[in-house]
């Protein structure tokens, strides 16, 4: 018996995929969930999702979603000072991934340690979004390997020398003796209040 195949069908089971496994599918993945045998009927559907939209290439030709489905939706503003009447209206549907990762594939998480961040509003166990092709400027903040040691400071350059300084006065300037590398520039953080 021939099962009729929808885009729309093809396209919920790829995302339920997504959403157990936390990534794409492989080609014989989906073949599996969409319940064919032929990697040509994969591909058929695959271009279709490619043409709709649904689907792209990342850098790498990898495939990704084009709307991530776990967007949240964004329900207005809130005040943190005195009180003020919040409206119950629907403003806009986000995904944190779109929010806070500009360059998906050249950007990755870190979980942070230590508190030598801490007056920038980053505490251990959060998570930064670390953006690797991004050249740093004066008051960044950056992912640096210094003579051999990883750290994340505030990155300011003073004439020809590199000075990495932290947000707690409990630490001292990091001035590099013999290397430098910046791995990335820090573009957001993230804090999970309760498990």
């Amino acid at each position: 018996m021939k099962v009729k195949r929808t885009l729309q069908d093809v396209e919920k089971k790829i995302i339920a995929f997504f959403l157990k496994n936390g990534r794409m599918p492989t080609y014989s993945e989906i073949a599996e969930i969409i319940g064919v045998r032929s990697k040509s009927v994969v591909h058929f559907w695959v271009v279709k999702l490619l043409d709709a939209g649904i689907l792209r290439k990342d850098a790498k030709g990898f495939l990704t979603l084009t709307k991530n489905p776990r967007s949240l939706r964004l329900a207005g503003e809130v005040c943190a000072g005195l009180p003020a009447s919040a409206e119950d209206e629907i403003r806009d549907i986000i995904s944190f991934d779109e929010y806070l990762i500009r360059n998906p594939d050249t950007s990755f998480l870190l979980s942070v340690t230590g508190d030598s961040m801490i007056e920038a509003g980053i505490r251990e166990k959060d998570m930064v979004v670390v953006e690797s092709n991004r050249a740093p400027q004066n008051g960044d903040i950056v992912l640096a390997e210094v003579d051999g040691n990883w750290t994340m400071k505030y990155f300011h350059r003073k004439g020809g020398m590199v000075v990495l300084e932290a947000a707690n006065p409990k630490y001292s300037p990091i001035i590099p003796q013999a290397d430098l590398r910046i791995a990335g520039v820090i573009t957001g953080v993230v804090r999970k209040y309760h498990k």
